[in-house]
Formats: C-alpha cells, structure tokens, sequence
C-alpha cells in the first residue's frame, strides 16, 4: 500500500488543529475542553474521513450517547467495576441502536465514571468539544478537492 504524503499532512494538520483549538479553550476558560477520546476521533475524522463511522453523525452522536449512559451509570450506582463494564456494554448497545456507533466514544463512559463528571460535561467537553472538531474537518478535509467530508450528515 502506498503512503499518500496529502493524507499525512490533512491528518497531522486536522488532528493538530482539533486538539490545539480544544486545549487553548481549556487554558482560556475555566472549563475542561479535552478528554483523551478525542485524539482517537480526529484518527477517524481526518485520517479515514470517509467511513462511516468518522462521520458528524457518528463523532457528535456517539460521544452524547455514550457519555450519557456513562453518566447515568456513575450517578445511579457510582465508580466500582461493574459500572464500568455495564457503563461501556450500555454505550455500545445504545450507539448501535441509534447508528451512532464511534468507536473512540466506547471509552466515554470509563472517563466519566473514573473522573466522577458532572452532568454538564455531556456539554463541556463532550457536545462542545465533538461539535468543534467536526467543525474543523469539514474545513481540513474539504480543503482537498478529492475529499468530500461529510459522506453523509444523518
């Protein structure tokens, strides 16, 4: 298979952004902007950009699903290990059942429930944080005149 040093660069360039963007936030404000699965969504979102499951729908959905259940499960039965279990088992159930299966959300629910989140960080990081690097492949990725991202919306 033959490297294609303009997909290097889209993905260095895009990953680079996303999380260059999300970590300025987070000195800038009070609020926390990262979470460590949104490394493994800029991969999907730059470097496969076209698969379905790097797709808006997938990144924003599935990181809402997913963090959702994790924080159902932290605030019903707190941090102990069948939670955890139960928390990722769940997420994926739920993501397969609104086709918005990503899989860098399966860990939401480990960092939720390890980090003892709130309710609002389903908003800052995880809708807020998803949302900005969509934002920033649709304009890395479109940037291209063989690349067309998204391949679909919904």
């Amino acid at each position: 298979m033959k490297i294609n040093i303009k997909d290097v660069a889209t993905g260095f360039i895009g990953g680079f952004l996303s999380i260059l963007a999300l970590s300025l936030l987070t000195t800038m404000t009070s609020n926390l902007w990262l979470m460590a699965p949104f490394g493994a969504s800029c991969v999907l979102a730059f470097g496969i950009w076209n698969a379905p499951l790097s797709q808006p729908r997938n990144i924003i959905g599935g990181h809402s699903v997913a963090t959702f259940v994790g924080l159902v499960m932290y605030h019903s039965f707190g941090n102990n290990a069948w939670t955890l279990g139960i928390g990722v088992g769940l997420a994926i159930a739920a993501m397969m059942l609104t086709k918005t299966t990503h899989p860098p959300a399966g860990a939401d629910p480990i960092v939720v429930i390890l980090g003892a989140s709130p309710w609002s960080y389903i908003f800052t990081p995880v809708l807020i944080g998803s949302i900005l690097i969509v934002i920033v492949a649709l304009i890395v990725n479109n940037l291209r005149s063989n690349r067309s991202y998204p391949t679909f919306w919904l």
